[in-house]
């Protein structure tokens, strides 16, 4: 009997679609369910949720899932401690997107200040006249009137 072929077809989901649930999940992150569920009431972890209230994991889900017990079980980290990793993580991203922001903006009032500039150069050059040594004519002087 000759081979069959299979075709297999590979399928992209964003990697912050809920598409596990939580046995497949834990299993991902070599968890038990019960510690995910709670990692869910600490608020480590948010997992979508399906129309009728189960829980979907995202391949992000799983990723921080396993971070956390890197940060436990290897670092030797507590839940309070993983927490504030967290926080301080969201803290620097928040900032770095406004220093970003920041420096667009002072990129784009250099341009406009050096455009303005710029314009405030090319009037006064329409404006001064040249000077030339010898070529001034003298200016007279008022004479001064005696004080009585």
């Amino acid at each position: 009997m000759a081979g069959r072929r299979t075709r297999t077809t590979k399928v992209s989901v964003k990697r912050d679609r809920g598409v596990f649930m939580i046995s497949v999940a834990a299993e991902l992150a070599e968890m038990h369910p019960q510690t995910l569920r709670m990692y869910e009431q600490r608020g480590l972890i948010e997992p979508k949720r399906s129309p009728k209230g189960t829980r979907l994991y995202s391949q992000e889900d799983v990723e921080r899932l396993r971070r956390i017990q890197e940060m436990t079980a290897e670092l030797g980290m507590n839940l309070a401690g993983v927490e504030r990793v967290f926080e301080l993580e969201d803290q620097l991203e928040r900032m770095s997107a406004r220093m970003a922001a920041m420096e667009a903006e002072a990129k784009r009032l250099r341009q406009e200040m050096n455009e303005e500039l710029e314009r405030v150069r090319r009037s006064f050059r329409a404006e001064l006249v040249p000077y030339r040594a010898g070529t001034l004519v003298p200016v007279r002087r008022a004479q001064r009137r005696p004080t009585a």
